[in-house]
């Protein structure tokens, strides 16, 4: 039998522009940056996982020959969607701080189960959450 899956280490985002998605997530988000590399890819670390942000216009090309690290080509079209984890007492903080940076908050929902969450985009238009832990709380 395979071993389970242990949970997700990356998640990734696609935006042409990675000036704005670096201030986006570094300075507003304040999200550790950990790397970027030029035009093609900056990369956050938020709590024990990993967000990368990808030019799709760049890794939708095929890796060089002999590559050092010939990651496969990648991307999608459309605008994503991720979640952040946020302590049920701390949301009404997040939403004060965007939308003192004029960051507009999409919805704000009470979920069946009574956890919260609420929605914003990025500057690229992909679709984040915040959202309390107990939102996928298992019974």
């Amino acid at each position: 039998m395979t071993p389970a899956l242990e949970g997700i280490l990356e998640t990734a985002l696609y935006a042409e522009d990675l000036d704005r998605a670096e201030a986006f997530y570094g300075e507003l988000l304040g999200l550790q940056r950990i790397t970027r590399a030029g035009n093609r890819h900056v990369f956050f670390r938020c709590g024990a996982g990993i967000l990368l942000i990808f030019n799709p216009a760049e890794t939708i090309k095929p890796p060089p020959a002999g590559a050092a690290l010939p990651v496969p080509p990648h991307g999608t079209t459309g605008k994503g969607h991720m979640c952040f984890r946020v302590a049920a007492q701390a949301l009404d903080a997040w939403k004060e701080k965007l939308g003192a940076a004029g960051v507009p908050i999409e919805a704000d929902i009470r979920w069946p189960n009574g956890a919260r969450s609420f929605y914003f985009r990025d500057p690229a238009g992909n679709s984040l959450e915040c959202a309390e832990p107990g939102l996928w709380a298992i019974d």
